[in-house]
């Protein structure tokens, strides 16, 4: 009987380690979603509490060089009111395991500026983002009437489908890149695949010194 029920569990461990991994829907009412509720927890905790609970760990922001999060954050003293904000587009990866949400936030002081924000799905599922940054800008951006959300057409590394056993290739259909130079001024882009090119949908370009 015991050798029955090693048995089992040895074939129950076997059978969980060949799974696949997770497919998620690429849904952008779910990143907007967890956008909400990341600013939603700025208010009831504080802007740099929300901002340590979310991040991955190699989360990156930018000072305006570019740093880890985490480390940046640690023991960080939140503002007495935190900044407030809200999307405005969010593009999803085709796996549904990457996005990019941009929108306009704004501070307690009436000031206003944009943001864009990377979010990963972390083992578990839930949202963890992975890139903050923004600017100022002396008019806040016009904010469409609904959100607009995006979806990436499907875009596979290599020419072939993984065999049997195989892993599913990484997705490439959501690519994204965040430059610094030298006298500080930074470059931002997000591209999706359209199914025949990649589509430029962020270029967020912050000048030296701000």
């Amino acid at each position: 009987m015991k050798a029955r029920a090693a048995f089992l569990i040895l074939t129950f461990l076997t059978l969980a380690a060949a799974r696949p991994p997770m497919r998620y829907q690429p849904d952008p009412s779910s990143v907007f979603a967890a956008e909400l509720a990341f600013n939603r927890l700025a208010k009831q905790k504080g802007q740099w509490t929300a901002f340590r609970e979310t991040a991955a760990d190699e989360a990156v922001m930018f000072t305006p060089r570019r740093v880890l999060a985490k480390i940046w954050l640690k023991g960080r003293a939140d503002p007495p009111a935190p900044v407030t904000w809200s999307p405005s587009a969010i593009t999803v990866s085709c796996d549904g395991n990457l996005a990019a949400s941009t929108g306009n936030w704004k501070r307690p002081d009436g000031s206003v500026g944009y943001f864009t924000t990377i979010w990963r799905r972390d083992k578990k599922g839930d949202w963890k983002w992975i890139m903050d940054h923004g600017d100022t800008l002396a008019v806040a951006r016009e904010a469409p009437e609904f959100l607009i959300g995006r979806v990436a057409t499907c875009k596979r590394r290599g020419q072939h489908p993984a065999g049997e056993g195989q892993p599913v290739p990484a997705d490439d259909s959501l690519i994204w890149t965040a430059d610094v130079a030298t006298d500080g001024s930074r470059r931002v882009t997000v591209r999706m695949w359209n199914g025949s090119d990649y589509e430029t949908v962020i270029d967020d370009r912050v000048a030296a010194g701000a």
